[in-house]
C-alpha cells in the first residue's frame, strides 16, 4: 500500500528541532501515530512488546545504555515510547526518565485516551510535554503537509482533486482505507476496528463490564451521528441509569470512537438547550446522507480547532448554537473566547438560513458560512473579508482548514 506524507511529519519535525519538551501524540486507534512517529525516532520501545516492556521496567541506567544515551553523539537521539499509557505507572516513569535524560535525548510518546485525560488534569508532568492530537486525513491535508503561517492560520484556497475528494467521502480519512480505496477492505477494516474497540480498548482502559449493552449503544450511536444526545432516552433504550449512560459516552469519546460538541451560550439570548451533539470520528460508514454530510464537516472542523490549539495559534473551541425556539446553527468556532465564524451545513445549495443571519448578529462573529457539500469549487478566499453570511462550496472552505 502506498504511503503519503502527513501534516504531522512537519509538526513533529518542528517540535524536535525547537522544543525541549516531550511530544505526546494522541489519537484514535489506527490513525497512524506509530507509523508517523517511527520515521522521526532513532529508538523504538513498544509496551506491547514483551522484550521492550522488560527494558522499560528494568533499571533506568540499563535502559539509557541500551538507547546509547551514554555515548557521545553529534545530535540527541530520539526515543519513541509506543502505547506507554497501558503501563499503570507511565506518568512516574516518564517524569523520572525526562528529568534524568532530557539533555541527552528527545522523547516521543504515543497513546490514546489517557494522554488526553492527563493533559486536562495536569500534574507532575506539567511543563515537560506538549500534546499533539492526531486526526484522519482531511481535504486540506491532501493538499498541504506544511504548518500554517502563524500570521494567518487559514490557508489560501486550493482545489482538491476529484480522486482525493471522492476517496475521502467514500472511505473516510483513516490512512489504511483512505489509501487502499477498496470497498471490501474498507468494510472489513471498519468491522474489525469496532470489534477491537469493544473487545480490547474497553477491556484494557475502562471498568465497563456490560459489553453486550455497550455493543448495542455503539450500534445505536452509529445511526445518530450529528444528532443531539438525550441521555435519559438512551438510558431507557439500553436499560441503564442516566449516570451510567453519561460515563459510557464519555468513555467512547475518550477512546476516540466519537466526540461531543456542546452548545455555546455567551452573548446568545434564549439559548437554553444544553444537550450535546454526538459525532462519529469515521464518517465513511454513515448511511444517512444528511448525517454523513454534517459529520464530514464536523470532523474537519474538530481537526482544525484542535490542531490550531496544539500548534499554539490560540485557544480554539468548537460548539453549536440552538435556542428553545429551535433556531439552530450547526457550528460556531470560538477563538480566544470570541466568536470567529459560524457554519451551517447543507448537502445541496439553498437560500441562506435565517438562523445563520440571526446568530451572526447576536454573536458578532466576523464570518458566517453556509457550507454546501455538492457545490462546485470556487477559487476565492472565503476568509478574505468579514461580512454578511455567504454560501461557500465545501471544497473551497475545507481546503482552507487543516
Amino acid at each position: 500500500m502506498k504511503t503519503k506524507l502527513r501534516l504531522y511529519d512537519s509538526l513533529l519535525a518542528e517540535h524536535l528541532a525547537h522544543a525541549r519538551q516531550m511530544a505526546f501524540i494522541s489519537g484514535p486507534r489506527q490513525i497512524g501515530k506509530t507509523t508517523t512517529c517511527r520515521k522521526h525516532a532513532d529508538h523504538y520501545l513498544n509496551w506491547d512488546n514483551i522484550d521492550h516492556r522488560e527494558q522499560i521496567l528494568g533499571s533506568p541506567t540499563q535502559l539509557a545504555q541500551s538507547l546509547t544515551l551514554n555515548r557521545l553523539s553529534e545530535s540527541r537521539p530520539t526515543v519513541l515510547f509506543d502505547e506507554l499509557h497501558k503501563y499503570t505507572r507511565w506518568k512516574q516513569f516518564l517524569k523520572g526518565f525526562f528529568d534524568t535524560y532530557s539533555e541527552q535525548t528527545r522523547i516521543l510518546v504515543t497513546g490514546s485516551s489517557r494522554l488526553d485525560t492527563y493533559h486536562q488534569i495536569g500534574d507532575s508532568l506539567m511543563g515537560r510535554y506538549f500534546l499533539y492530537r492526531m486526526h484522519p486525513f482531511s481535504v486540506a491535508e491532501t493538499l498541504h503537509q506544511d504548518i500554517p503561517d502563524a500570521e494567518r492560520i487559514v490557508r489560501a484556497p486550493k482545489k482538491p482533486t476529484t480522486t482525493e475528494w471522492n476517496a475521502l467521502w467514500s472511505y473516510g480519512g483513516y490512512p489504511e482505507p483512505f489509501l487502499k480505496r477498496e470497498a471490501r477492505f474498507s468494510r472489513r477494516w471498519q468491522s474489525l476496528r469496532t470489534q477491537q474497540l469493544l473487545r480490547e480498548d474497553i477491556r484494557d482502559l475502562t471498568h465497563i463490564q456490560q459489553i453486550d449493552q455497550l455493543t448495542l449503544l455503539v450500534k445505536i450511536l452509529k445511526s445518530r451521528s450529528s444528532q443531539q444526545i438525550i441521555y435519559s432516552n438512551l438510558a431507557k433504550e439500553i436499560r441503564v441509569s442516566v449516570d451510567t449512560m453519561r460515563r459510557w459516552i464519555d468513555s467512547l469519546s475518550s477512546l476516540h470512537h466519537g466526540f461531543l460538541i456542546r452548545p455555546w451560550f455567551k452573548s446568545v439570548t434564549r439559548s437554553l438547550r444544553k444537550e450535546p451533539k454526538w459525532f462519529l470520528r469515521d464518517w465513511a460508514d454513515i448511511e444517512n446522507p444528511g448525517d454523513k454530510t454534517e459529520t464530514f464537516i464536523a470532523c474537519h472542523l474538530l481537526k482544525a480547532v484542535e490542531g490550531w490549539s496544539d500548534m499554539g495559534f490560540g485557544k480554539f473551541q468548537l460548539a453549536y448554537l440552538r435556542d428553545k425556539e429551535q433556531r439552530e446553527v450547526d457550528f460556531i468556532v470560538i477563538k480566544d473566547d470570541k466568536p470567529w465564524f459560524l457554519v451551517e451545513v447543507k448537502k445541496r445549495e439553498t437560500s441562506i438560513s435565517p438562523s445563520l443571519k440571526t446568530y451572526q448578529k447576536q454573536t458578532h462573529a466576523p464570518f458566517a458560512f453556509q457550507v454546501v457539500l455538492e457545490a462546485d469549487y470556487v477559487q476565492a478566499d472565503c476568509f478574505a473579508k468579514p461580512g454578511a453570511p455567504i454560501i461557500v462550496p465545501a471544497k473551497t472552505f475545507l481546503s482552507q482548514l487543516l
